[in-house]
């Protein structure tokens, strides 16, 4: 997913977020709305992007700044872990078989 992509930059969206991360990019997040703030500060806290930029205050020099960060060896290897982790991840199977057994144990 994404093999040309070197890092991504997008607005935060929870679904956006996932396929970056899952691609194992180095993720800058612009939030406007909603959740993406919190999509932002996640990222960044995992060491998978910097900080959130704010689009009221976006410009060339902060973009710059951002991609000088994603190109880091250490922000590229913990995006690289992330995507391994991501990839790993059956969460709809775990979920599923979770459901189940609640079912079974509430009858």
């Amino acid at each position: 997913m994404l093999p040309r992509a070197g890092a991504a930059i997008h607005h935060g969206g929870a679904g956006t977020t996932a396929a970056s991360l899952r691609a194992g990019l180095p993720t800058q997040i612009v939030p406007f709305f909603g959740d993406q703030p919190f999509w932002g500060r996640r990222v960044a806290t995992l060491g998978a992007g910097p900080a959130p930029l704010d689009w009221r205050t976006l410009s060339a020099a902060g973009l710059a700044k951002a991609l000088a960060a994603m190109d880091t060896a250490a922000m590229r290897a913990r995006a690289a872990e992330l995507g391994i982790a991501i990839a790993k991840d059956r969460g709809v199977e775990t979920a599923t078989k979770f459901l189940e057994r609640l079912s079974v144990t509430s009858r």
